[in-house]
C-alpha cells in the first residue's frame, strides 16, 4: 500500500492511497465468504456453501463491488495512522481507479484533529478574584428572615408601600378576560414588583372597601407572547389592608428562629454560609476566564465539522426550550429581544468557542497526564442513576458504552480544568519591568 497526503488546511487533508494485488487479495476473500453466507445452493445449507463454490454462483459484479468496499474500510484507518492522523468525520472517498484483484487507487478526503499550539497555560495573567463579604450583606439575609416572620395588622387608612393588601381581580383585554389574569383574596405586598409596573403603584392611596380600575400596558418582553406590549384594564377590589410589623433583629430573634443563641453567632453563620456561596461563584468565573485567555493565547485551528455539531446541540437546546412552552422559535427569540438570522450569527460564535476550548483543554490533559479512574467513572454514572431513577430510558442510556465513554471525557475535562485553577494561582505575580 502507497499512501501520500496534501494538506487541504489546518484541519482538513487529502490522502492518495495505492493498492496492489497483495492488498486486494484479503478483501476478495472477505467478500466471498460475507456474500456466500447469504448465498442457497443445493446440497448446502444456507451460510454453509464454501466460498470456492460460491464463487462460481455469485455475479462477478457483486464480488468486486464487495471487495473494494472491503479494501477501503480496512485500508484506511491503517492509511491514517500511518501518518499520525486522527480522522473526526467520516471521510469523503472517491475511487478513482479499480482493477479486481489486481490494483485500486482511491481519494479520500476527511477533517482531522489540529495540531494545537498551547500557550503557557500556567501562566495565564488572570488575577484570582478574592472574596468580600460585606456588613450589607449579611443584613440582608437577616432583614429577609425577619420578614419571613413578620405579623400583620389590619388597619382603617390608605394602602401604603410596603403594606400587604388583600384583593380580588379581574384583568381584561379588548373587555374580555385574559387567562392568569384573574384571582380572588390575593395577598399582594406593596413595592414588591410582582405585577407589571403600574399595577402595584396604582392600589397606592386606595382604601378598604375600593373598586376601581387600572389601565395598564404589557411590557414588550413579557414572556406570554399575547400579552407583550398589550393593553389592559384590571378591575380591581381592595378587600383589606394590612401593616407589616418587622420583629427587631437582635438576640431574640436569633434564639427564636435558629438554632444560634445570639445574634453575633447567628451573623458569623450568615458570613459563612456566603463566603461559601460567594467562593463557588468566583471559582467558576475565575475559570470562565482562565479557559477564554487560554483560546485567546493559543493557536487553535477549528475543524469546522466540530464547529457544526456545536452548533447543532446548541439549536436542538433552543428548540427543546421553545417547546417546552409552547412557542415557536421566532416567539420565542421575540422573547429573548432578537431574531433567527442573530441568534445564529452568535451561536456559530459560541460553538466555536467551545470547540476551541474542548480541544485546549483536551491537549493539556494529555500534556499532564490527566486520566481519572474506573472508580470514579462508576461512581459518576451511580450518581446518575440517582438522579434519572424514574426515567427508564435515562437509565437504559446510562448503560452505553459510548454515554460511559462521554462521561470519562466530562471528568477528564472537568480535572483538567480544577488543574488550570490550581496552578494559575499559585503563580506568583510577575514585578513591573522599570
Amino acid at each position: 500500500m502507497k499512501t501520500t497526503v496534501k494538506k487541504l488546511s489546518d484541519t482538513c487533508v487529502e490522502m492518495k492511497v495505492i493498492l496492489d494485488a497483495t492488498d486486494l487479495s484479503p478483501s476478495h476473500h472477505k467478500a466471498l465468504e460475507q456474500l456466500s453466507k447469504e448465498l442457497q445452493v443445493k446440497g448446502f445449507r444456507k451460510g454453509k456453501v464454501p466460498p470456492a463454490i460460491a464463487k462460481k454462483f455469485l455475479p462477478e459484479n457483486d464480488i468486486n463491488t464487495k471487495a473494494i468496499d472491503i479494501a477501503i474500510r480496512t485500508t484506511i484507518s491503517t492509511a491514517f495512522l500511518k501518518h499520525q492522523l486522527t480522522p473526526i468525520a467520516t471521510p469523503r472517498v472517491d475511487l478513482h481507479k479499480y482493477v479486481p484483484q489486481e490494483t485500486a487507487e482511491y481519494i479520500a478526503i476527511v477533517d482531522i484533529l489540529p495540531e494545537i499550539k498551547l500557550c503557557n497555560y500556567r501562566q495565564l495573567g488572570v488575577k484570582p478574584p478574592q472574596t468580600k463579604i460585606t456588613e450589607k450583606d449579611i443584613q440582608a439575609i437577616l432583614k429577609n428572615l425577619a420578614q419571613s416572620h413578620a405579623t400583620t395588622s389590619p388597619v382603617k387608612r390608605s394602602a401604603q408601600n410596603s403594606d400587604e393588601v388583600i384583593i380580588d381581580f379581574t384583568g381584561k383585554k379588548a373587555g374580555k378576560p385574559f387567562d392568569g389574569g384573574s384571582a380572588k383574596d390575593y395577598k399582594l405586598i406593596l413595592g414588591s414588583k410582582t405585577f407589571i409596573p403600574g399595577f402595584e403603584e396604582g392600589i397606592i392611596g386606595h382604601q378598604t372597601r375600593d373598586k376601581f380600575n387600572l389601565d395598564l400596558t404589557f411590557p414588550k418582553n413579557y414572556p406570554t407572547p399575547n400579552l407583550a406590549g398589550a393593553k389592559v384594564t384590571f378591575e380591581i377590589l381592595l378587600k383589606q389592608v394590612n401593616s407589616i410589623t418587622l420583629p427587631p433583629i437582635d438576640d431574640q430573634l436569633a434564639k427564636q428562629y435558629t438554632p444560634f443563641k445570639t445574634l453575633i453567632e447567628l451573623k458569623a453563620d450568615i458570613k459563612q454560609y456566603l463566603t461559601t456561596q460567594q467562593n463557588h461563584q468566583l471559582t467558576q468565573q475565575y475559570q470562565d476566564e482562565l479557559i477564554k485567555a487560554l483560546v485567546a493565547k493559543s493557536k487553535i485551528p477549528t475543524p469546522e465539522t466540530l464547529i457544526t455539531d456545536q452548533f447543532n446541540l446548541l439549536k436542538n437546546d433552543l428548540a427543546q426550550n421553545a417547546n417546552s412552552k409552547k412557542l415557536s422559535l421566532e416567539q420565542y427569540l421575540k422573547q429573548k429581544n432578537t431574531n433567527l438570522k442573530d441568534w445564529e450569527k452568535t451561536a456559530r460564535q459560541v460553538a466555536k468557542n467551545r470547540v476551541q476550548a474542548s480541544l485546549a483543554l483536551q491537549t493539556i490533559a494529555q500534556n499532564e497526564h490527566i486520566t481519572v479512574s474506573e472508580s470514579a467513572v462508576e461512581a459518576k454514572i451511580q450518581e446518575l442513576k440517582k438522579t434519572y431513577q424514574k426515567s427508564p430510558e435515562a437509565l437504559n442510556n446510562l448503560q452505553n458504552p459510548a454515554i460511559k465513554a462521554d462521561i470519562t471525557h466530562r471528568l477528564i475535562i472537568e480535572k483538567t480544568i480544577n488543574f488550570l485553577d490550581q496552578v494559575n494561582r499559585s503563580q506568583k505575580p510577575q514585578p513591573k519591568s522599570s
